[in-house]
């Protein structure tokens, strides 16, 4: 069991063939901002999208939290599910800050990435304003976050209102501590190595209406033979806004790579 964590996480699977795609979610969401892709992945992959600690129906930590105890954790949830399987691990914002962790604690199991909602951000200002803003509101400052995260014109949907919904109706299965634990955690210095040490295929998604956007190509640039797509007019959760194009970007990639799967 990882460290700090109080139990295995939650998550749940699709799929039924073919490799395994692990889907890591963002905060203020939980692992169903990956709906679309667990449909449509599904068709060729085995898919698990999981929920990390303080989050959906995940369990609480305790102070001290780590990244790798994250990674750990989510690694532990994919042999659960799919024992001794290698993954293609997706992650969003801090899924996407997990997965690296993911990437270095099993190299060997890491078939390939795909970050968005990323960048390379030195100081992290964000985890910091994140942390007053939680620590202020409590778990109810994820329907603000939430809005947040989205560009103006997907903001204004009836399909950005029914995913506000979805996450804040778990509130009450969420943990404010926890979250904030997972924020503090991202403070703390990635290793020397980090980004220049991933060696397995890997890919950058960013909406152009992300206020992490200018940072991911920042980040393309620490990790070697980086791929970059950028979602014109999608924000922070481009899966969500845009997921014809986000799963276009990801079966190209994989088919290059040749992590496709021929029928």
């Amino acid at each position: 069991m990882a460290n700090k964590i109080h139990g295995p996480l939650y998550y749940e699977r699709t799929g039924r063939t073919g490799p395994v795609m692990a889907f890591i979610h963002p905060n203020p969401m939980d692992q169903s901002c990956w709906l679309f892709q667990m449909a449509h992945m599904s068709t060729w992959y085995r898919c698990i999208a999981i929920d990390i600690p303080g989050y959906g129906r995940s369990p609480k930590a305790n102070a001290g939290l780590t990244m790798g105890d994250m990674a750990e954790a989510c690694w532990e949830a994919i042999e659960d599910a799919l024992p001794g399987e290698n993954a293609i691990l997706v992650g969003c914002s801090v899924g996407s800050a997990i997965a690296p962790y993911m990437y270095h604690q099993r190299a060997d199991r890491t078939s390939a990435m795909v970050l968005s909602g990323t960048g390379y951000i030195p100081g992290k200002p964000f985890a910091k304003s994140r942390i007053e803003a939680y620590t202020a509101k409590g778990t109810d400052y994820r329907w603000e976050y939430t809005f947040q995260d989205m560009s103006p014109s997907f903001r204004a949907t009836p399909l950005a209102h029914y995913f506000a919904e979805l996450f804040t109706e778990r509130n009450d299965h969420a943990d404010v501590e926890t979250i904030i634990y997972q924020f503090e955690a991202m403070l703390e210095p990635e290793p020397d190595d980090h980004y220049a040490g991933i060696a397995c295929p890997t890919i950058i998604l960013t909406g152009s209406e992300d206020s992490a956007h200018q940072h991911a190509f920042a980040l393309q640039d620490r990790i070697s033979d980086c791929e970059l797509k950028v979602l014109p007019g999608a924000g922070h959760a481009c899966q969500l806004e845009q997921p014809w194009l986000f799963d276009r970007f990801i079966i190209d990639f994989l088919t290059e790579q040749g992590l496709f799967p021929v029928s």
